[in-house]
């Protein structure tokens, strides 16, 4: 027995012109209709299982009427709602009433709009605290109007209109923004005061000042830009950053890429101070040894800080165009990461540097004294390096040294590591 009756069979054929169909032919074509659904519809299925999906739809009949090299059945997508009716002379059958349309009436209708295929685009948020005028991000005039709700109302290329929430602002406390002021006067004041000093110490350890972080990101990062050729700005600058990175109470990880090229333009930058006299070899030594802990400490959150830090310094230390000063900053960003840095960065470019180096160290003191002071301090730099690493290595084989001559190269090792300028100073 067909679960397809043989009235629906009836039913298809006068819709179809064929007003009365014999009884015993519609009982016969009612099995055939049954085996080609069944057939159509495993098809359909397999369809569905290929597309990774759990719900069969009209595509995937679709797709199997072409595999059974059918004609596709066309219409099945229209929005309106299906409407059922009951068939004549039969009282438990209904059938879909199908609207006639002309073609006429289809052809002068105009054409609706494409779909809009899934995308995901990016664009800028904002940019340094600035938000550029892009259709992506709310408008100008939005923003700056004064609403009391912090909501206003815009109109779509339809007509309908939309919500857009307005950017809230960070609001500090007045206590904060007097801390904050109190924090940046000291610190352009050019001079290290005890109340300098105490306020590095409430910066490296009160709590609540996690607010002020990007602040002092911006802050850093904007005067150490403006404040290159003043030596003591910069000092001071650095040490603010060093509190800040002893801060436990501060999560600073988010903020690390504005404080790291700050500290890197102390470290290679070309001139330091407007006066040729100025110590900007202490500076570039501290802010060293800084990047450095910053290695250490946070090395595991950014996997890649310090291989873009290495490369930084390198191509600074090989760079022949570079100042001296430059390279005594990358000797020193290196040497401070540690000997491993130091075996694997600087041991295996020091004969062709030195190929470099040696005509600046035997200029004539009347020819260009500054520079030859220069060349041997990258020289002194060089020599300490190289010396760690050297130390590092035969604290390996101990039955190498004697032990009248350890307690020497400890001690020299350790003046070394501390004030590599020394060495230069012993080489003269």
């Amino acid at each position: 027995m067909s679960i397809v009756p043989k009235e629906t069979i009836e039913v298809i054929a006068q819709s179809i012109g064929i007003p009365s169909l014999p009884a015993d032919v519609s009982a016969a074509l009612a099995p055939d209709v049954e085996y080609r659904l069944r057939e159509i519809m495993q098809e359909a299925i397999k369809c569905m299982r290929h597309a990774k999906r759990t719900v069969l739809t009209a595509d995937d009949v679709d797709s199997a009427l072409s595999l059974r090299n059918v004609e596709p059945v066309y219409g099945f997508a229209s929005g309106d709602p299906l409407r059922f009716k009951r068939a004549v002379g039969h009282k438990d059958l209904f059938y879909i009433d199908d609207r006639e349309v002309d073609f006429k009436e289809i052809i002068e209708a105009p054409l609706p709009k494409a779909p809009l295929d899934t995308a995901v685009v990016a664009h800028w948020l904002a940019i340094e605290g600035v938000q550029p005028a892009i259709p992506e991000n709310p408008p100008i005039d939005a923003i700056s109007a004064p609403t009391e709700n912090k909501r206003t109302e815009h109109a779509k290329d339809d007509g309908l209109p939309v919500d857009i929430k307005l950017p809230v602002k960070h609001i500090l406390s007045r206590e904060l923004q007097m801390y904050f002021d109190k924090i940046a006067e000291l610190t352009m004041s050019r001079s290290s005061t005890p109340v300098f000093r105490e306020a590095l110490v409430s910066l490296s350890k009160d709590s609540g000042l996690h607010p002020l972080v990007p602040y002092f990101s911006y802050f850093i990062a904007d005067e150490v830009t403006r404040s290159l050729a003043d030596l003591p700005v910069l000092f001071a600058l650095m040490r603010v950053v060093q509190s800040l990175l002893r801060n436990p109470h501060i999560h600073i990880e988010p903020y690390l890429h504005q404080l790291m090229p700050s500290m890197i333009t102390c470290i290679v930058a070309k001139r330091l101070g407007h006066r040729l006299s100025d110590n900007h070899w202490e500076l570039r030594d501290f802010s060293a040894n800084l990047v450095a802990s910053v290695c250490r400490r946070y090395g595991h959150v950014y996997h890649n800080l310090q291989i873009r830090l290495t490369k930084t310094l390198v191509h600074a230390f090989l760079d022949p165009h570079k100042a001296l000063t430059q390279h005594y900053g990358a000797v020193q960003g290196i040497s401070a990461l540690g000997p491993s840095a130091i075996r694997l960065l600087l041991l295996p470019n020091l004969q062709t540097y030195m190929q470099l180096l040696d005509p600046e160290l035997q200029l004539e003191k009347q020819s260009n004294e500054m520079k030859r002071k220069e060349a041997w301090r990258v020289y002194g730099a060089l020599l300490c390096a190289a010396g760690k690493c050297l130390y590092e290595r035969l604290k390996l084989f101990p039955n190498l040294l004697s032990s009248s001559a350890r307690p020497i190269l400890r001690s020299n090792s350790r003046v070394a590591t501390n004030n590599p300028s020394k060495c230069s100073l012993y080489l003269q």
